[in-house]
């Protein structure tokens, strides 16, 4: 079938009820037909009248009957499922035709009596379906619930027979294959935009209104029918009435219930397809309205009082708010003081109505329909007087400090707000220069062009937007103030030039000579003290470095007596270095040196001097160590001190012992021992003072080659000296050549002399053992002679006890 038919085509509602329905689906001749995607829903009870002979063994327990007419050639199945899932819930159906009459229906050609529960199937599905090959099946056990579906072809009608045994589940089917059905006719009032509900007013005199009305059903018919053909619509109460075709309504009806739903059956003359739409019927008891807000006005002097509470209102500029949209031709709209009025339609008020209750008054509105003044609704509305609030007149001292004696200055309207409104925090304040109120001036700033000027004043209540008047006089002023001077030395600790000022000094300055009873205020800037805006603390750093002019304004009773400058100066303190360190050779006591004050950027002269050890110059002479102090002071007695701090230092002492020597090893080392107040640096020099190490930072002197050295060890924390001292590391050479070349002519302990190791023995002798020679640490060494003849070259031995216990014996080589 087509794709269309997937979807759930027909929905059969079976409710189990107390009577039986005339004319129910329940036998042949007021069958249901299905057509297309039609929804049809049914109140069914019983089974009708026996009908048939089917080969399932089954009787009709709670039945409908469907009549199905193809349009198209091919095969036709449905599945069946029941609402309910419980498989006790049991469905069975009967299929009839083709081209059957109701009055002989004759057998069944596909039916389905199996009981799911009784068969241990899983669901409680049942139908006709293109994988089955049995026609019929059943009762109880037997069976799978399914069975072949239908060759058919067009212009074929079928009866099928749903029946529910057990329970009491609706059902839906789904109608598969590849044959389609006849197409119903369609509401067609959707596409054209007519809508098909009828809302009337009660067309009666009851009082009160009970809620019925005669209504026009079918114009409803036009709209429905659009332009299909061969389509007839009739008018029900109920859904199963309009599904069966039974007791249509007149076209004139009188609604039964309020709001009642009415249901349209479209009936195709030819196919007997037919579609269901509805609408409502709904009787109002008045005409639609919307609930007006309250209407609210200001308290105003077109009475000649603003304070009474009474203003005239125009009560018709509430009647579109009311009609909410609607044509305003086709209704009334009346005021009354009273509901009995309004509802009597006696004691209209004007639409320009004077409140007789002031502040708050309720009147009623009664809203009818012009075709039928009975149709009425009646609601009230909240007249509402605000009040307008209080405005006061003033007059603003200003000074004339601009620096043109002509009364013209720069006002600050706004620092008078709390006197003009009585100190209200809701109020704004808007100024004009016009009473017509068409110049709106800045009242932050704003110049006079006249002296003295008025300035007229709108305060608004900003809670209700009320407004009143009242004027502010301008007036400008020739009296003056002092300036004054404020000085400080940049001593807070960071010298940038701030510092923090006591306003308050300057107050005796600057009021000096004049009347008692003067406030003054601090500001940055001269507009900000015309204006009196940004009023600085009296306790203030000043922003510009070393020097800032600020302005105080002088006020006699918050008017302008004279604006004052105020001179802040931020004197630098003396440019020295305030901390150093030098140092005292100790080993030069009791010779002096010189430390000063350290002026930078400047001539000393320009300051004077008290040094810790009463000095009171420049400079000073000193030979000890100590911390010293100076306090600078500069012609603006600001004074700064300078802290030198005078360390030791001093020459080098050898401790005792003096080194510590690792010799007569592959890696001779030195290390020296000194102690003292100094910094020193460590060097070695041999014996005709070449340097072999230069000077470095430790003490640690490492692959020294054998001999005798100098150790010198310097000051370098102050430069106050070197000091130095001998050292011998022992060794013995490997070989000697006796070649009168000047170079290694004789063999000789390395590192022994009369001052190193004097009382050593060394002996020397050949590889057999016979003792050639005994040497002194004090003798050149032994020249390779023996018995007055130059020995071969060969190695020799030698034995060394030196004077410090040590034994060393080894082999050297006399290479000639």
């Amino acid at each position: 079938m087509k794709s269309f038919v997937k979807s759930t085509l027909l929905t059969i509602i079976i409710l189990i009820s107390g009577y039986a329905l005339a004319q129910a689906p329940t036998d042949c001749a007021n069958a249901v037909i299905a057509c297309g995607n039609s929804d049809i829903n049914l109140d069914v009870n019983g089974s009708g009248i026996r009908e048939f002979n089917d080969s399932c063994s089954s009787n009709e327990n709670n039945s409908v009957w469907l009549q199905v007419t193809l349009i198209s050639d091919g095969t036709l199945g449905f599945t069946l499922t029941p609402n309910s899932t419980n498989i006790t819930e049991d469905y069975d159906f009967f299929v009839f035709g083709p081209n059957v009459d109701c009055s002989n229906v004759g057998n069944t050609i596909r039916c389905s009596t199996t009981n799911p529960q009784a068969a241990g199937l899983r669901s409680n599905l049942t139908g006709m379906n293109g994988s089955e090959t049995d026609t019929t099946e059943g009762p109880g056990p037997n069976g799978n619930s399914f069975v072949k579906w239908l060759d058919v072809l067009a212009g074929e009608t079928y009866f099928i027979v749903i029946d529910r045994p057990i329970g009491n589940s609706p059902f839906s089917l789904e109608w598969t294959g590849t044959a389609t059905f006849s197409e119903p006719p369609s509401d067609e009032s959707g596409t054209s935009g007519t809508p098909l509900n009828f809302k009337k007013c009660d067309d009666d005199t009851t009082t009160p209104p009970d809620g019925f009305s005669n209504f026009n059903i079918g114009d409803n018919t036009i709209p429905i029918t659009g332009n299909q053909t061969n389509v007839t619509v009739t008018y029900h109460e109920s859904a199963s009435d309009a599904n069966i075709g039974i007791n249509a309504l007149p076209n004139t009806y009188r609604n039964i219930r309020n709001p009642q739903t009415i249901y349209a059956r479209i009936t195709n003359d030819v196919t007997g397809c037919f579609e269901l739409t509805e609408f409502q019927l709904d009787v109002v008891l008045g005409p639609d309205y919307i609930e007006p807000s309250d209407f609210i006005l200001c308290d105003n002097l077109d009475d000649g009082n603003d304070k009474n509470g009474r203003v005239i209102f125009d009560l018709s500029s509430k009647n579109n708010e009311i009609l909410g949209g609607q044509d305003p031709s086709n209704f009334n709209i009346f005021y009354y003081t009273s509901l009995s009025d309004a509802e009597n339609r006696t004691g209209e008020i004007p639409n320009s109505y004077y409140n007789s209750t002031p502040n708050l008054e309720e009147v009623f509105i009664r809203i009818e329909e012009v075709s039928n003044t009975n149709c009425r609704s009646i609601t009230s509305l909240n007249l509402i007087v605000n009040e307008a609030p209080d405005s006061f007149d003033y007059t603003l001292i200003q000074c004339d400090e601009d620096g043109l004696a002509d009364g013209l200055t720069l006002f600050n309207l706004t620092e008078v707000n709390e006197l003009l409104t009585g100190g209200f925090s809701d109020r704004s304040i808007k100024f004009y220069t016009d009473t017509e109120k068409n110049n709106e001036v800045n009242g932050n700033s704003f110049n006079n062009n006249i002296n003295p000027q008025i300035i007229y004043v709108e305060v608004i209540n900003n809670l209700t937007g009320c407004t009143s008047n009242s004027q502010l006089t301008l007036d400008v002023t020739a009296t003056d103030s002092n300036n004054a001077f404020l000085t400080n030395c940049d001593d807070d600790g960071i010298e940038d030039g701030l510092h923090v000022f006591d306003l308050t000094d300057a107050n005796t300055d600057i009021i000096s000579g004049l009347p008692s009873g003067l406030n003054i205020v601090y500001y940055a800037t001269f507009n900000d003290s015309v204006l009196e805006q940004n009023p600085l603390s009296t306790t203030y750093t000043n922003t510009t470095p070393y020097s800032q002019t600020i302005y105080a304004r002088v006020e006699n009773d918050n008017n302008c007596f004279g604006i004052s400058q105020v001179f802040l100066y931020v004197f630098p303190l003396p440019d020295v270095k305030a901390e150093d360190l030098t140092y005292y050779c100790l080993n030069n006591f009791p010779d002096t040196i010189t430390i000063d004050a350290a002026i930078r950027n400047d001539i000393p002269s320009n300051y004077t001097y008290n040094w810790s050890n009463g000095d009171t110059a420049y400079e000073t002479t000193i030979n000890a160590p100590g911390t010293y102090t100076v306090t600078i002071t500069n012609r603006n007695n600001c004074s700064k001190t300078r802290t030198i701090t005078v360390d030791p230092s001093n020459i080098a002492s050898f401790e005792t012992p003096a080194f510590n020597v690792t010799d007569a090893t592959q890696n001779n080392t030195i290390t020296v021992f000194v102690s003292g107040e100094g910094t020193y640096q460590y060097s070695l020099t041999d014996e005709n003072n070449n340097t072999i190490k230069p000077y470095q930072d430790s003490n640690f002197f490492e692959n020294v080659y054998p001999g005798i050295y100098n150790v010198l060890v310097r000051d370098i924390k102050n430069d106050c000296g070197t000091v130095n001292k001998p050292v011998s590391v022992i060794g013995f050479p490997k070989f000697f050549t006796p070649n009168n070349d000047g170079v290694n002519d004789t063999w000789q302990v390395l590192g022994v002399s009369s001052l190193f190791q004097p009382n050593s023995k060394i002996h020397i002798f050949d590889r057999f053992g016979k003792l050639l020679k005994q040497i002194l640490p004090t003798e050149p060494g032994w020249d390779g002679y023996f018995n007055g003849q130059i020995l071969p070259a060969d190695d020799y031995w030698f034995s060394v006890k030196l004077q410090d216990g040590r034994v060393y014996k080894n082999h050297f080589s006399l290479i000639n």
